[in-house]
């Protein structure tokens, strides 16, 4: 057998705080470390496998042979194992040979294992995470970038099938020529951020990364974790911030994974009520367990200490609060207190958002979270999970279904569009347009909308304007800015050739015009989590499913007003407006240059009497199946009415209006709203 030279990164500390669960920076004890002892170059190993009989490590550089090199248990009873073999080198591909008490030999990857091979029953690879950083100045701004009172406008996209070699289509760009690509056109777009769907090694491709096996490693389908560091420099030179997906909520069965690591349910919880998740034939995480939870923070922080990312996106949330998701009446068991909250996971989740604010104040974390457990983005100390943000899946939902109706029959779903204003200010919210809705024959978000070619991108672009004028932060999924047709596939690029058609260009130009307003116009975004920024001004349109409301910044004079008329009529809109302002069309989604009919949005008339509850109106013409966005400008002094005479126009969308002078008095349907 060959020398395994006894040596040992833990100290009595480190053995106590991963026993109490509070240990995160394992990754810097755990796992391969290249290092020279004694004089001998090779590595260091340290696994966790307190119920095996034997752990030896097997590879490419002993024939796999589990009696060659064998390492020793500590002495403490933590359960860890360890020692350090002489002459590997990085590149070198290893498994843990874990024998159990039953006497079997069980293959493991390494949980702590920075790269895996690419295959069905990959093995790790001893690898670095060292990189030359260029990105110091991003670093130290990024607090000002990542806040709730900075704009974020988030492009989700997965690296497998946002856009693949053009010599040969089923060929993935590697992170490097991903870069070369990607920061250009975000920059151009105007997102603040990036989101990836996971990019921690995964096995099965279908799983969009969703079914981590290597929680340490950069998935090496794309290249060396130096490669994605890359990548990730690239944008945060370039001022772009990056959001990482990541999937505490559940892991794979598979052989060389975590699953039955060690001959015993380590990491899951045995009891599967708790332990299996029905739904997806995965397993879910011992919350309660303290070294799992010491592995499960430190694998959050190490993306936020190693990768340099802004944020976490944690997925599915909702499966690890509560006890019944996904599962039928008994096939759960009620915590202590009679309900269905998953108290470890709730407050496993507690500390992991102590854990990253504590030592990345200047990050985020955002759950996806769908249901209406509370307090989702409060504070912990006040009884909140306290996570950054949480999307607003409610929301999503409600715009979606109104959107699909025809506009003849959208008088009958008015409030879906008004009722999110009635809890949007409860939490920290970002406006989700995400993967999911555009897979599983849901359709493509253009071909949710109804109509004619025409009617599909008017009705799209009058939804964009709509989300990024609500309050909230927001998310667009990678294609929907340029209205993709097809559905989203994993397996091929996206359809980048639309943009040779004018409606597919207009519609990213639009995005692109959105995305530089809401970054440059404070009444978007400085008030996105306070009722103070945003005010009704017309909610009951019920009739012509018109919309009309103020966003409103830190500064009386930052105001915004949105417009939405979602018929395809055009109209001489009367509209409330206080004493002395004086308003200027800014964006009107029905222009010419996002392939839009060419209606102008322009102010007609003023009027000195009331309207809507305030003290003065304005006449504004409303394009058909628009948004319209205006802008308060100085107070002025008010000029002379001229009243309009009876007009016949026929928009470019075909439809003939006969629009009528109004009469000045206050609307009898129409009061103040006070809703938030």
């Amino acid at each position: 057998m060959a020398n395994v030279l006894s040596h040992s990164l833990f100290t009595d500390h480190d053995i106590y705080l991963f026993k109490e669960g509070n240990h995160y920076q394992l990754y810097e004890k755990f796992g391969a470390h290249s290092m020279v002892l004694n004089g001998v170059e090779g590595v260091y190993f340290a696994v966790w496998a307190p119920f095996a009989k034997e752990v030896s490590v097997i590879g490419n550089f002993n024939q796999w042979h589990s009696e060659t090199h064998k390492l020793l248990p500590r002495w403490d009873e933590s359960g860890i194992w360890e020692g350090f073999i002489a002459g590997m080198k990085w590149g070198d591909v290893y498994k843990y040979g874990i024998r159990t008490n039953a006497g079997i030999l069980l293959e493991k990857g390494d949980p702590f294992a920075l790269s895996w091979e690419q295959s069905l029953q990959a093995g790790s690879l001893v690898s670095t995470t060292w990189f030359e950083w260029n990105d110091k100045e991003w670093m130290s701004q990024r607090i000002h970038k990542n806040t709730i009172k900075a704009p974020i406008s988030v492009y989700e996209m997965h690296l497998g099938s946002w856009m693949r070699g053009l010599d040969d289509p089923e060929r993935f760009f590697n992170y490097r020529e991903i870069a070369e690509r990607l920061v250009p056109y975000i920059k151009e777009m105007g997102f603040t951020h990036v989101e990836f769907m996971p990019v921690m090694e995964y096995p099965y491709d279908p799983s969009w990364g969703y079914q981590v096996t290597g929680f340490f490693a950069a998935t090496s389908r794309f290249g060396s974790p130096q490669d994605l560091m890359f990548l990730i420099n690239e944008l945060h030179t370039n001022e772009i911030g990056v959001i990482l997906d990541w999937v505490p909520s559940h892991f794979p069965g598979d052989a060389n994974g975590l699953h039955f690591f060690d001959g015993t349910y380590l990491y899951e919880h045995e009891d599967p009520r708790k332990g299996f998740h029905p739904e997806w034939k995965s397993h879910i995480f011992n919350y309660g367990r303290p070294e799992v939870k010491s592995f499960l923070i430190s694998n959050a922080l190490f993306w936020l200490d190693r990768y340099h990312a802004d944020g976490l996106r944690v997925d599915a949330v909702t499966s690890m609060l509560h006890l019944d998701y996904a599962r039928n009446e008994g096939e759960w068991e009620s915590n202590v207190e009679g309900g269905n909250v998953n108290l470890e996971a709730k407050k496993f989740l507690q500390d992991f958002n102590k854990a990253v604010y504590k030592n990345f104040p200047d990050t985020m974390t955002i759950a996806e979270e769908s249901s209406d457990f509370p307090m989702i983005t409060k504070p912990v100390y006040d009884g909140g999970i306290g996570f950054g943000m949480k999307w607003m899946m409610g929301w999503m939902h409600d715009t979606l279904k109104y959107f699909k109706e025809d506009p003849i029959h959208r008088k009958y779903h008015h409030n879906k569009l008004t009722f999110g204003s009635m809890y949007v200010f409860n939490e920290n919210y970002m406006m989700p347009l995400s993967h999911d809705e555009v897979v599983h024959g849901k359709a493509s978000m253009i071909y949710k909308m109804p109509g004619d070619e025409w009617q599909k991108f008017a009705n799209l672009r009058a939804l964009y304007l709509y989300m990024f004028t609500h309050p909230g932060a927001k998310l667009l999924f990678m294609g929907n800015e340029f209205a993709q047709t097809h559905e989203w596939d994993f397996t091929q690029s996206l359809d980048w050739h639309l943009l040779e058609y004018p409606v597919h260009k207009g519609m990213q130009e639009f995005v692109k015009k959105l995305n530089h307003l809401y970054r440059t116009e404070t009444a978007l975004f400085e008030n996105n989590f306070s009722p103070d920024g945003m005010e009704w001004v017309e909610a009951n349109d019920i009739k012509n499913s018109i919309y009309i409301y103020l966003r409103k910044g830190k500064s009386e004079k930052e105001v915004l007003m949105v417009v939405l008329n979602l018929t395809p009529n055009v109209f001489d809109y009367k509209i409330g407006v206080d004493e002395g302002t004086n308003w200027e069309v800014i964006l009107n989604s029905d222009n010419h240059e996002f392939a839009g009919s060419g209606v102008q949005a322009e102010i007609i008339d003023e009027e000195d009497d009331e309207w809507m509850y305030k003290p003065n109106a304005i006449i504004l013409k409303l394009p058909p199946l628009a948004g319209v966005i205006l802008r308060q400008k100085k107070k002025i002094k008010k000029t002379t009415v001229i009243k309009k005479t009876t007009v016949t126009e026929k928009s470019n969308a075909g439809k003939t209006i006969v629009r009528k002078p109004k009469t000045a008095k206050k609307s009898s349907a129409v009061k103040k709203s006070t809703k938030k």
